[in-house]
């Protein structure tokens, strides 16, 4: 018998896990608040003609398409991916990479920050006795889930620069994803690191890497302590936002 996981975080009002400009906003609109504009609907019907007097509820939300368990299109890094292309827009990355067997990689050994190697991923693969395979989709686990709801969830967790994702994607891989904020290392700690050294090559590497070859990825993940290291399966299907540069996910697991 299958199990579904939920690996997506709630989208809440409020939470400092963002940077202040992309702090969603969620006004609820009560059974209670919106007695007069349903009636409105129905000419002639008063208030007793509800049950309990009550209408129906709603809720306005004030967010970025990268607020909440998000898919990155290829357009978010760059207006052009495989060295020349046209970058997709969420509506358009293909839903057969959004389906795949799982793969979850355990960095959670890894410090905050860490910028993680191949030679990491290959160890603990070699660990897990399992190979990747074309149309797989990589999780990786930093434990900066655990810290959701947080201020200090900005700067939790490992992150992959542009040698490891090209490194993954090479081996036909076209979604990878994380638990935590970004992809790339806490963009803080990048910053520092520039103004040390002006690399200007530490800047957004892993998301920059989509430039040279097409790949998506996830953002936000949680429960990934929950899965199996393989042998289930994933889908991330985006809601489409036209022209978006990412989409909402309900992103789940199906392990048998």
């Amino acid at each position: 018998m299958s199990k579904i996981i939920d690996l997506s975080i709630a989208i809440e009002s409020g939470l400092p896990s963002d940077p202040p400009m992309m702090i969603p906003e969620i006004e609820y609109k009560r059974h209670e608040d919106s007695v007069e504009e349903m009636l409105s609907f129905f000419p002639g019907a008063t208030k007793d003609d509800l049950p309990n007097g009550l209408g129906w509820a709603t809720d306005f939300l004030k967010l970025s398409s990268h607020s909440g368990t998000h898919l990155d299109a290829p357009y978010h890094y760059h207006p052009t991916m495989n060295n020349g292309e046209r970058s997709w827009t969420i509506e358009e990355v293909p839903l057969e990479w959004c389906i795949g067997n799982g793969v979850v990689i355990d960095f959670t050994d890894k410090p905050d920050g860490y910028a993680t190697t191949i030679e990491d991923f290959e160890e603990k693969l070699e660990e897990m006795n399992y190979k990747l395979k074309p149309g797989d989709i990589v999780l990786v686990n930093t434990g900066a889930s655990k810290k959701w709801g947080t201020k200090e969830y900005l700067t939790s967790g490992c992150g992959m620069g542009r040698k490891v994702t090209l490194w993954l994607v090479n081996q036909g891989i076209n979604v990878v994803g994380t638990d935590a904020w970004s992809w790339d290392r806490p963009l803080g700690l990048i910053a520092k690191d520039f103004q040390k050294t002006k690399d200007k090559s530490l800047i957004w590497e892993g998301h920059f890497a989509g430039i040279e070859k097409a790949y998506c990825h996830i953002e936000k993940l949680t429960n990934l302590d929950k899965l199996p290291p393989y042998g289930f399966k994933f889908i991330c299907l985006p809601i489409k936002i036209k022209g978006g540069s990412a989409g909402w996910i309900r992103a789940i697991a199906i392990v048998d």
